[in-house]
């Protein structure tokens, strides 16, 4: 990505507006700071500096990141696990931010999509395709199958 090399210092300013545009996960940082062409261990120590210095906090990206999915693109909490975790946050921080999800706004989402979908397919005479089809909608926006089995009901 960058055909000069940077200093250690150049990287840690970089670095710094990286994660003050918006919350970043270990990782991700870990990945940019490789790409400017640092070694293992000037990346190890610009995480602790960008940490001590409070531009990185996992425990704030997790919240804010199933915070933001979850009202913006209406994410069930498998799909917003399964995507911290490919960030590779740690299961602690994965429940401490499942838990910042309002369970009352869930299910309310939940039904929301439900009946959205339920009008989409309103021309569907066959019964068991429309609940196959709203059952796939539901499970691949992330949600839970005994919360799309009870909506069915």
């Amino acid at each position: 990505m960058y055909k000069q090399q940077l200093t250690k210092e150049q990287a840690h300013q970089k670095a710094k507006h990286y994660c003050a545009y918006q919350e970043r996960c270990h990782s991700e940082v870990k990945e940019k700071l490789y790409g400017f062409g640092l070694r293992k261990s000037d990346v190890e120590e610009l995480l602790s500096k960008l940490i001590e210095e409070d531009y990185l906090n996992e425990e704030r990206f997790a919240v804010q990141f199933a915070g933001g999915r979850f009202r913006m693109k209406q994410w069930g909490r498998v799909k917003i696990k399964y995507e911290l975790k490919q960030k590779y946050v740690s299961e602690y921080l994965i429940k401490k931010a499942m838990k910042t999800i309002d369970e009352e706004d869930y299910l309310a989402t939940v039904q929301k999509l439900y009946e959205q979908k339920l009008k989409q397919l309103k021309g569907e005479t066959n019964i068991f395709i429309r609940k196959r089809k709203i059952t796939d909608y539901l499970m691949q926006k992330g949600y839970e199958q005994n919360i799309i089995s009870e909506l069915l009901r």
